[in-house]
């Protein structure tokens, strides 16, 4: 077979559409309707020797570089219909196969997610509502003006990857005031985008609303911790698309315990599911969704699509878009 599934039968199903499965064995004479795991690999080498190109999603399994060269030793390119390569693409990398990942697809509804969150939680939303659900009215009424709403509002992004650069952009219609933390981000990248940089003290103490969206790494573990919570507006919100693991959640759960008018609204956690004695469980102001922002549902098609068309390109000898270098992977997600 000239190209191959490897991963999880029924996440790549999943991903991949009928029409999209029919395209590339239409494209690369490959057998669509199977899916190799690391086990079949492994066990019969023979099934990928003349493969040149492996498609995958979330469940690519992680091969050694010993393993790379024993089972693909014709493999020009894997393409990942996902996010973040980071469990898997270094040892790729380093046999000479290229990487390519649908990281700005799935950027879309990440973004989607947060500069909704964003906007509502500028209105004074997720107070106001569990003011009103707890039958008090006028209180809710009251508390609507504590809230600058959108116009001219100050909102920290923390992180300029490729969802927080997108958020950046979704919000511009808007006409917000966007900080950006990012060590990474250019002055000229900063001015395109609209936005300002600042230090994490800044955007702590002076937005209304805070968004993560830093890079997935070793520097980033517990860097959001109480000194920054503690800062925070009386009525401020911090949304969490990121990593749990970037934010220390006892300082958190204390920060909002002393603001009860501001709000956590967290669609990852560390650990997932939360711990059953989490604090984070029984404070009104958390919001909590199972890791949601990510491409659900239909979305899950645009990250195939995205592939399939690097595919085409690669085949084509045509400029890619979306091919993962060693050095991208220092400040990736």
């Amino acid at each position: 077979m000239k190209g191959a599934f490897v991963g999880n039968a029924g996440l790549i199903r999943d991903v991949y559409a009928q029409q999209q499965r029919d395209e590339l064995s239409t494209l690369l004479a490959m057998d669509t309707e199977r899916v190799l795991t690391k086990e079949d690999v492994l066990a019969s080498p023979e099934l990928t020797a003349d493969t040149e190109y492996l498609f995958s999603t979330w469940g690519m399994p992680i091969f050694s570089e010993e393993e790379i060269r024993r089972c693909f030793p014709k493999v020009k390119a894997l393409f990942y219909a996902a996010g973040t390569v980071q469990s898997f693409a270094r040892p790729f990398l380093n046999c000479g196969i290229r990487i390519f990942s649908a990281w700005t697809a799935n950027a879309v509804p990440v973004a989607e997610y947060a500069t909704a969150q964003i906007l509502l939680a500028n209105k004074g939303y997720f107070a106001t509502s569990r003011l009103y659900s707890a039958k008090q009215y006028k209180l809710a009424k009251q508390t609507v003006e504590q809230f600058p709403g959108n116009y001219g509002c100050r909102v920290g992004l923390l992180g300029a990857g490729s969802i927080g650069s997108l958020v950046a952009e979704m919000l511009r219609s808007n006409v917000v005031e966007v900080l950006v933390f990012d060590p990474f981000l250019s002055d000229e990248r900063a001015e395109a985008l609209g936005v300002r940089k600042a230090g994490l003290e800044e955007i702590f103490s002076t937005c209304q609303t805070i968004s993560n969206h830093l890079a997935n790494n070793e520097q980033t573990v517990g860097i959001l911790n109480g000194a920054l919570f503690d800062k925070m507006k009386e009525t401020a919100t911090f949304i969490n698309t990121g990593r749990g693991a970037q934010v220390v959640e006892d300082d958190l759960c204390d920060a909002l315990q002393a603001r009860p008018l501001a709000t956590a609204v967290l669609d990852v956690t560390w650990p997932e599911p939360v711990e059953e004695d989490s604090r984070l469980y029984s404070m009104d102001n958390v919001v909590l969704t199972p890791h949601i922002a990510g491409s659900s549902g239909d979305e899950v098609h645009r990250m195939a699509a995205y592939m399939i068309a690097e595919y085409r390109a690669v085949a084509a000898d045509a400029p890619t878009q979306y091919e993962v270098s060693m050095k991208m992977l220092e400040t990736m997600a």
